[in-house]
């Protein structure tokens, strides 16, 4: 739980990364950047899920 506490601290403010863009393409690529890790980990997480429910299903 301290885990996910620290990494949320250490969070960027998004916001003011994109007050503070030279252009719109920066901006896409921090909106990009800020949302893909948790993609990822959810598309981890649904993986894991099927490939346990294809094994309890075959048992």
């Amino acid at each position: 739980m301290k885990l996910i506490a620290i990494l949320v601290a250490q969070q960027p403010n998004i916001e003011e990364k994109i007050k503070e863009a030279p252009d719109s393409a920066y901006e896409i690529g921090v909106v990009i950047g800020s949302y893909l890790p948790f993609v990822v980990l959810i598309g981890i997480a649904y993986a894991i899920y099927h490939y346990n429910k294809k094994k309890r299903g075959s048992q």
